[in-house]
């Protein structure tokens, strides 16, 4: 089994928690809370492996719906502690977040693509996922808002192309890219950063 395979899998968990998290929330049966961490966890993937004419990856081994299911199991065994911690949520959504960053920019680089195009997939890989979660769960659309989430995707992806330009070793590279994500995310929370928004004229 290779890294990307293993940092699939762990992203694939940690995404599926976040999505049920939320849909436990919104007291969802066991089969809508895991047709939601399912979607969280798989869209990202989905949407690059389709964009780069490749088999999605998870139609290849039933292990991502096992894994979702183990995410299933975890939520309902510790939901009570879940539920009271207020940054479980963020936790896992920004863990996930790092981990398919990274996966969707060595999936595209060992296609033969370009780094502006592994940059691109990574984001979608990443950012996705959480769009059709939100969607689910008719909540706007984290992407959407104010905070600093797509971008933190870009982030890691550039920071994944200097590591490159200077020919860092794949383990410090696939780290350090991982933390990129992680910090940029967790730092404009903190400090509440976020992009301007983009005004319009008022409806009379």
């Amino acid at each position: 089994m290779s890294i990307v395979t293993i940092i699939e899998y762990l992203g694939t968990f940690v995404f599926a928690i976040s999505g049920l998290r939320m849909a436990s929330a919104k007291q969802f049966d066991l089969f809508g809370a895991y047709v939601v961490g399912f979607a969280t966890a798989v869209g990202g993937g989905t949407t690059r492996d389709l964009l780069l004419s490749q088999t999605p990856f998870w139609l290849d081994t039933p292990g991502y719906l096992i894994c979702t299911g183990v995410a299933l199991v975890f939520v309902m065994i510790f939901s009570r502690y879940l539920i009271r911690l207020e940054n479980t949520f963020f936790f896992f959504d920004t863990i996930g977040l790092g981990l398919f960053v990274l996966v969707g920019l060595e999936k595209t680089v060992m296609l033969g693509y370009p780094l502006w195009v592994a940059v691109i997939m990574g984001m979608i890989t990443g950012a996705v996922g959480g769009i059709i979660r939100d969607i689910l769960i008719n909540e706007e659309p984290l992407i959407f808002r104010k905070e600093i989430y797509a971008l933190a995707c870009v982030v890691g992806g550039l920071i994944y192309c200097v590591c490159h330009h200077f020919g860092l070793n794949d383990i410090v590279t696939q780290i350090v890219t991982i933390a990129g994500v992680i910090l940029v995310r967790f730092v404009s929370v903190r400090f509440h950063l976020s992009l301007p928004a983009l005004k319009g004229e008022e409806k009379p």
